[in-house]
């Protein structure tokens, strides 16, 4: 479902949100010229009411979503977009995007993505 909205500039804060790592892989070693990133794939909760920002990009971190349980509604260029469960979207370098559950559930997404390596 697509839903104009207006302006982005007014994100709520981040609340009702759990992010759960579910494995990383170091690409250093599985593909020659990419030193310094990972493979990440995470699990995260989005309560009912939850919303996940603040209005964020992917420039540098492209990533897949699938909705496990749930609808979670994607915000970008002024349009919400619900999806779930099922296929989720994309986050390529063009994504500037907020997430919400305006459902009665928690929404469940695996998330995988490209990230550079965390150094302690």
């Amino acid at each position: 479902m697509l839903e104009k909205m207006g302006n982005e500039d007014s994100v709520p804060e981040t609340k009702g949100v759990t992010v759960e790592l579910l494995s990383t892989l170091d690409l250093s070693a599985e593909i020659p010229g990419i030193t310094g990133y990972q493979f990440r794939m995470r699990k995260v909760t989005i309560e009912p009411g939850g919303v996940f920002g603040p209005l964020h990009d992917h420039i540098g971190r492209p990533g897949l979503v699938y909705v496990l349980q749930g609808t979670i509604t994607d915000h970008r260029n002024g349009i919400a977009t619900e999806y779930g469960p099922g296929p989720g979207w994309p986050e390529d370098r063009n994504t500037l995007h907020w997430l919400e559950n305006r459902g009665a559930v928690p929404a469940v997404e695996v998330s995988v993505d490209i990230v550079k390596l965390q150094h302690a």
